[in-house]
């Protein structure tokens, strides 16, 4: 069977599956329409709690002809469009037993394409809880941090996963790790003071992406809330990476206006760049990333976060246009003589960095949302972009969202991606994206 018959046949099953939910969860909701009742029952602290999402997922993109990530992506077999076709499950729960809370996160992806079918498996998170006393938490598994004040970035996030700034909200998989957390409150300007330690392990077949192999790292931080103002003092220390310091505060300068930061410093780090001979070359040095934001929430609804973000890992902008540079004289020796061995060096010196999702230096984030504009209930337009402040190449994303089944999430989105040759938005692999998302809480 070809690939445009999987599709159909993909799409068409979807469509029948999603028509019979969607029906017997509207059966369900006339037959919930009962009277008001109180169940004391209903709010004592449950054993067992669990949730998660189905979802199915349509993407369509025009691939950017002669750019360099669709040069080193599809050299051998050139595309005009990529259409994907995919679906997850998401599942996460908690069970509670005396001092012992057992948290769970799973996921699982299966995706058709131009190039054939993927899946994926994954445990996001899976850790146990133990709170011997009032204030003290302990905790041993596979778990997620989330540090740093950032809504598209956090740079102090030293043992967090990086996120998709253009999905920022999504869950992401955690490490293995052992932490301990202690908490004190007082009366006065300093209103509260918590402490948390955290030992993650790197060994064959534990870890191995977060560095080096063989280590036992270490990262605390400090929480204070100190005169209304959330505070944290961060640092990391280990062989697998190199060490590192950071801060990060988060303030309401009123109930509808916040303003937040984070600062990392990182004493000695080895970075990978060509030089102007577009040989390969390691640089060590310092680096400080950091980033400075708001959010607002108007009269009407329409919350605006916008954040500026300096990248000090992040490449210049002629290390930048020297990269792409490299890939277009591959792409020339591999049609005048068959030879690729360039365009793989490219694509290794790519997985290293340069096509992380933003690798430049200077960045500016800016989404707005409106909550149910000209009073059409459930609906939430929004518009998202990021700005290479160095290269002026950005990408601008508008999207719709609709939650007005009992349920249900419907979310359309496009993104355009704009930027002359030899920028990172000029250069990425798709010119545009269109995407429906469907999905069913339970």
């Amino acid at each position: 069977m070809g690939f445009a018959n999987r599709m159909l046949c993909n799409r068409g099953a979807a469509f029948l599956l999603l028509l019979s939910l969607l029906v017997g969860t509207t059966s369900r909701t006339v037959r919930a329409e009962e009277a008001f009742s109180f169940d004391a029952e209903e709010f004592e602290k449950k054993t067992w709690s669990n949730g998660g999402f189905a979802e199915i997922k349509w993407e369509h993109m025009d691939v950017r002809q002669g750019s360099a990530l669709s040069l080193l992506n599809m050299y051998d077999d050139p595309q005009s469009d990529l259409d994907q076709f995919s679906g997850s499950l998401q599942l996460n729960g908690a069970y509670a037993k005396g001092i012992a809370q057992l948290h769970w996160l799973l996921n699982a992806t299966g995706q058709e394409d131009t190039f054939g079918w993927t899946d994926t498996a994954d445990i996001y998170e899976t850790y146990l809880n133990l709170t011997p006393a009032s204030g003290m938490t302990a905790s041993v598994g596979k778990k997620s941090y989330k540090w740093g004040k950032g809504y598209a970035w956090n740079p102090v996030g030293f043992i967090n996963r990086t996120k998709d700034p253009n999905n920022p909200e999504e869950a992401l998989e955690g490490f293995i790790t052992s932490d301990f957390e202690m908490i004190r409150s007082f009366s006065g300007d300093l209103q509260n003071i918590a402490l948390t330690t955290a030992l993650l392990p790197v060994w064959q077949g534990v870890n191995e992406d977060f560095g080096a192999e063989d280590n036992l790292n270490l990262a605390a931080k400090l929480y204070m809330l100190y005169l209304n103002t959330d505070i944290d003092f961060i640092v990391y220390s280990g062989n697998s990476r190199t060490t590192r310091f950071g801060g990060d505060f988060s303030r309401n300068l009123t109930t509808n206006f916040e303003i937040h930061g984070e600062a990392a410093y990182i004493p000695e780090v080895e970075r990978v760049t060509l030089n102007e001979g577009g040989q390969r070359v390691r640089q060590s040095g310092s680096a400080t990333s950091y980033l400075a934001g708001i959010r607002y929430l108007t009269e009407f609804d329409l919350t605006s976060i916008i954040e500026y973000y300096h990248n000090g890992l992040g490449y210049t902008e002629d290390e930048m246009s020297r990269f792409y540079q490299r890939v277009a004289a591959g792409e020339t020796l591999w049609t005048s003589t068959g030879n690729d061995a360039l365009l793989q060096q490219m694509l290794q010196l790519s997985a290293q960095g340069y096509s992380r999702p933003n690798p430049g230096r200077d960045y500016l984030y800016a989404r707005f949302s409106l909550k149910e504009p000209f009073d059409i209930l459930y609906f939430t337009p929004a518009v998202t972009t990021i700005l290479n402040l160095d290269d002026q190449s950005f990408s601008v994303t508008p999207e719709l969202t609709y939650t007005g089944i009992t349920n249900w999430e419907l979310q359309l989105r496009f993104s355009l991606l704009n930027g002359d040759q030899s920028t990172e938005f000029g250069e990425k692999q798709n010119s545009n994206k269109l995407e429906l998302r469907i999905r069913y809480f339970f």
